[in-house]
């Protein structure tokens, strides 16, 4: 029986991996018949394509009540997104940091990380608490109430972005134009894949981690999290490759910033979410990072190979906390 859960893991992530490639590709041609800047591109359109598996993902995982996975894998990824998939780039090729994410969009991805471990577990944290709880106890949870407020920023941060990306169309240069039907096609296709990986990888994942004994936040927090931003990793590491590195810092901190204020906006308005000891220590930990990564970026105005290096050094001894606590 585990074999199954396994291939119908695998079989979750490669259409979530396929869907959002897809989504992606019907997207960044949709946006760029507009003549909307790459970075720009990169925070919204980019962003929302590799995040939707992590919205599949939760959205379900918060249906079928399985709450612990759906906060464990929008965290998990953004700290894979920061030093894992940053910490990619930065080794293959010195990462500059465009000027408006170091001024708008890192800030807001902090704040957004600050603003959900406020409204949720920091009492316990505050009030020295958490030793007396296990890692799997719940001491807050993620309100409905909550869901709304991060979900109503998010959409006032994206109207902000699309007005933004509308006053300085003009200076962007207009690629080859794709037809509307394809980009309705691609879009349309990806978001299919994306819907239905997402329930597969939320049942696979349940079911594994009862069969090897293992908390759904560390499942949460590792498997998925990895497996769900493999699209982030792969349209980066692309970008980067390519020169394109407004759009591989843009697509990484604006998928953090879905993540927290969207995702997990829809999840808790569908369902509260509760938040163990594990997630608080999370949370801060994610806080913690993001401030390093804003210092190596304010630094040189860039993420360079040695900073890069370090970065995927902090991933991998976060995740042997993770395993061993």
């Amino acid at each position: 029986m585990i074999v199954l859960h396994m291939l119908l893991l695998a079989a979750g992530f490669a259409a979530l991996i396929k869907g959002a490639d897809l989504f992606v590709d019907g997207s960044s041609a949709l946006a760029g018949n507009f003549k909307i800047s790459k970075v720009i591109i990169g925070l919204t359109i980019v962003a929302m394509g590799t995040s939707a598996p992590e919205l599949a993902v939760s959205i379900s995982a918060a249906l079928q009540g399985s709450n612990e996975i759906a906060l464990s894998n929008v965290v998990g990824s953004n700290i894979f997104n920061l030093l894992g998939v940053l910490g990619v780039c930065a080794v293959i090729h010195p990462v500059p940091v465009d000027k408006a994410i170091l001024k708008r969009d890192i800030p807001v991805s902090i704040a957004a990380t600050v603003l959900l471990l406020l409204m949720s577990g920091a009492r316990a944290l505050l009030q020295g608490a958490l030793p007396r709880f296990g890692m799997n106890d719940i001491v807050g949870s993620v309100s409905r109430v909550t869901g709304v407020v991060l979900f109503l920023i998010f959409s006032g941060y994206t109207v902000y972005l699309i007005a933004d990306a509308r006053k300085r169309a003009g200076g962007e240069e207009a690629g080859e134009k794709v037809p509307l039907w394809k980009c309705a096609a691609l879009i349309s296709a990806g978001l299919a894949l994306i819907i239905g990986g997402g329930q597969a990888v939320v049942y696979g994942a349940r079911a594994v981690a009862r069969t090897f004994g293992m908390s759904e936040t560390l499942i949460g927090l590792t498997i998925v999290a990895v497996g769900t931003s493999l699209p982030e990793l792969v349209t980066s590491v692309v970008a980067a490759r390519k020169g394109e590195t407004g759009l591989a810092v843009g697509n990484v901190v604006g998928s953090n910033i879905f993540n927290i204020l969207m995702i997990l906006g829809i999840s808790s308005a569908i369902h509260p979410i509760g938040v163990n000891g594990a997630s608080v220590y999370d949370m801060a930990i994610l806080i913690g990072i993001s401030i390093v990564a804003y210092l190596f970026s304010l630094k040189g105005k860039d993420i360079n190979r040695t900073e890069g290096a370090i970065m995927l050094l902090l991933y991998a001894a976060d995740m042997a906390f993770a395993i061993m606590r």
